[in-house]
């Protein structure tokens, strides 16, 4: 949930403001010790893991900041948000991978921090690992079902990200529907918006603003992380020796971070990201194998995908990309309804020979379900393309017209599933439309430059 403010701290060094800053920030940061006496560890992979986890500290929120962002209830000292993030050997990539804070977890053999008993493996929900153990038992528990040997520890609550967000004048972003939930408070209308501190707090925090729940949660988080990003290196943040200080101090007041994450390892990431841009992250959650796994005494869980989860652990491990990095070209517009779940008659409308089977493949490689079998219509003189539609797929009608820019929308009651394109002699190509939905290859992953708004 807050892990686009310590993600910034790494990001925000490759300005390479110099040495006596870094120093003064480093000294700023609380350490811990989530290594200690650790044993029988993972082998160390290529590249570096940074393990970043998410506390709530709502008790460091004003009474009226609780009240206006809906932040009630005790605080838990728990994790809300536990992600691994790692940097490629060669320091040109940053895998981002969710670990859902339900997920089913065996903790191995451990020293309850609350009752100082002794206690033996046993199964729990993933964030509970830091309730009873603190950061060396979560770092223990991750790197047991990852087999991911982890570099560093990072640890951010509520406070930083907040103040970070609004340091940095606010996060833009996009929205193709609108996003409501009751519980945090969110309420945003499609389009494009800024947003603050306690604004910001509230879109990484919903789980109830669609039928997704935690998963959603995390990809409206990834998107976030990825418009941080784009806001810290397309504003001069990293240019700009005053600005990039006050940004480290709203983050680096609650954070807390490994002994060995000091002034030279972020001075030596960060000359090595000097060129850091959102296309050059990437972003996925760990394959889940079942949901509402039920467990004795723990309740409802998420378990993971062995098979798929063992294939994106050791992608990581092996420094392999995650996502499908293309070629650069324009981006796809975003839309609500994916081209592929929508099906397509296409029409000519004009006397111009072969327009119909035109549209038609366009369209069909840009992933709609066309027919493949163009008609010819009996009106030759259509000048403007039009989309008929039955109002009841008008969230399907809308993404197809986004497709064919400057079309007509034209209700027909009673027309079924099937959406009609009658081309015009206006048409000129179609536009690449992608709608918010897991990414494509093997681990479902994205690049930060396809989730940021355009």
């Amino acid at each position: 949930m807050r892990m686009a403010t310590t993600v910034s701290v790494v990001v925000l060094a490759s300005a390479g403001i110099g040495h006596a800053l870094v120093t003064s920030l480093d000294a700023d940061i609380a350490r811990v010790d989530p290594f200690k006496d650790m044993k029988n560890r993972p082998e160390a992979g290529h590249g570096m893991n940074v393990l970043l986890v998410g506390t709530d500290g709502r008790d460091k929120i004003t009474e009226e900041e609780r009240r206006k962002y809906r932040l009630g209830g005790a605080p838990c000292h728990c994790t809300d948000t536990i992600m691994i993030v790692h940097i490629s050997e060669d320091r040109e990539r940053a895998s981002v991978v969710s670990l859902p804070r339900d997920s089913y977890a065996e903790v191995p053999a451990h020293t309850d921090a609350v009752t100082g008993k002794r206690r033996g493996p046993h199964p729990v929900k993933l964030n509970a690992a830091y309730a009873e153990g603190g950061p060396t038992l979560t770092v223990r528990t991750v790197e047991n079902m990852t087999h991911v040997k982890i570099d560093h520890y990072l640890e951010v609550d509520f406070t930083s990200f907040m103040k970070t967000v609004d340091v940095l004048g606010g996060v833009k972003i996009c929205t193709v529907h609108p996003l409501k939930d009751s519980y945090t408070g969110l309420d945003l209308a499609p389009g494009p918006h800024v947003l603050h501190g306690g604004e910001a707090l509230q879109f990484v925090r919903s789980r109830h603003a669609d039928g997704s729940s935690d998963l959603g949660r995390m990809q409206r988080q990834q998107r976030f992380l990825a418009a941080l990003v784009d806001q810290a290196t397309s504003s001069g943040v990293l240019l700009n020796p005053m600005k990039f200080r006050d940004v480290t101090r709203a983050v680096l007041g609650s954070v807390r971070a490994d002994k060995g994450f000091g002034t030279d390892e972020l001075l030596d990431l960060g000359r090595a990201m000097r060129n850091f841009s959102p296309s050059s992250s990437e972003f996925t959650t760990v394959p889940i194998g079942q949901m509402g796994y039920a467990v004795k005494g723990i309740g409802s869980t998420l378990k993971w995908d062995p098979a798929k989860a063992g294939k994106l652990f050791a992608a990581l491990r092996a420094d392999k990309p995650l996502a499908e990095h293309k070629a650069a070209g324009p981006r796809p517009v975003r839309v609500d309804v994916a081209p592929r779940q929508i099906r397509v008659q296409v029409e000519n409308g004009t006397a111009t020979a072969g327009l119909g089977k035109r549209v038609d493949s366009a369209l069909a490689a840009t992933g709609f379900r066309t027919t493949h079998q163009p008609t010819t219509g009996r009106d030759h003189g259509v000048r403007r393309t039009v989309v008929a539609y039955d109002p009841r797929w008008d969230r399907s009608a809308k993404s197809l017209a986004t497709a064919l820019p400057g079309s007509e929308l034209r209700a027909v009651p009673g027309q079924g599933p099937l959406l009609k394109v009658i081309a015009g002699s206006d048409f000129k190509e179609v536009t690449r439309v992608r709608a918010d939905e897991p990414g494509q290859g093997a681990f479902g992953a994205v690049t930060g430059d396809q989730v940021v708004c355009p």
